[in-house]
């Protein structure tokens, strides 16, 4: 995607407008996509990947908690009310602190991997927004440059005006 920028003032325009940055730099018009290399490593994830990815998104919702709840009230209240306290798992409910312990060793992990692949993904935004930045600072500190020189040559071009102005009353 390429936006254009021809007749605007200043040598650098950066903007963020659907993910492209774009840069007006001397008259040349740069686009690059914002996230193309996390699109290209979107394609890259294993099956393994993938999954922990959707395991950790679904046991970070509402879904997974109000679904885990209802299915531990309905454990609780299957072996207490319906099996009087005789069923499969009385009161202490071991077998369900068993299934809870087995489930937390299992997603802790997979949830871990999911945020260390999204830190990685931070960081390399994070590089991508060091390098535009950088690149702004520059375009701005030449901008800043030239204004320093237009401001000099004003004032020159003013103190100019005011000894003709003043040689030309003395006249």
């Amino acid at each position: 995607m390429r936006l254009k920028m021809e007749g605007f003032p200043l040598l650098v325009r950066v903007f963020n407008i659907l993910g492209v940055v774009c840069f007006s730099m001397k008259g040349k018009v740069i686009s690059l996509p914002l996230n193309s290399f996390m699109r290209h490593k979107k394609e890259e994830l294993t099956f393994g990947q993938k999954m922990a990815d959707k395991i950790a998104q679904f046991g970070g919702s509402w879904t997974f908690i109000i679904t885990f709840f209802i299915l531990l009230m309905g454990w609780i209240v299957l072996n207490v009310t319906f099996l009087m306290n005789h069923g499969f798992d009385p009161y202490p409910f071991i077998l369900l602190n068993l299934i809870l312990s087995c489930l937390a060793a299992i997603q802790a992990p997979i949830i871990m991997m999911s945020q260390n692949r999204q830190e990685e993904k931070d960081r390399e935004r994070a590089e991508w927004d060091l390098k535009v930045n950088e690149k702004a600072e520059k375009e701005i500190r030449e901008l800043h440059q030239k204004m320093d020189v237009l401001i000099e040559q004003h004032r020159l071009m003013f103190q100019m005006m005011q000894e003709e102005k003043s040689n030309s009353k003395n006249e």
